[in-house]
């Protein structure tokens, strides 16, 4: 089962909530994702440590967490 994140001030709120054998689940999530990413969100797969950001939902993700970028400079 696969969960889909947003990062709050005080946490994480489930998003979507997906199972690689379930197609109807996984392409659901995977519009939730694409919504959130066309609002400028940015989504990282959890259990990866090179955080880099995905561009669509890998259906096999345990978690997968969308935040704001950080701007810096």
């Amino acid at each position: 089962m696969g969960v889909l994140l947003r990062r709050v001030l005080d946490g994480h709120e489930q998003v979507a909530e997906w199972s690689p054998d379930d197609a109807a689940s996984v392409d659901a999530a995977r519009q939730l994702l694409k919504r959130e990413l066309d609002a400028g969100y940015m989504a990282v797969r959890a259990e990866n440590d090179d955080n880099e950001p995905l561009t669509d939902l890998p259906a096999d993700a345990d978690v997968v967490i969308l935040t704001m970028p950080m701007g810096g400079g």
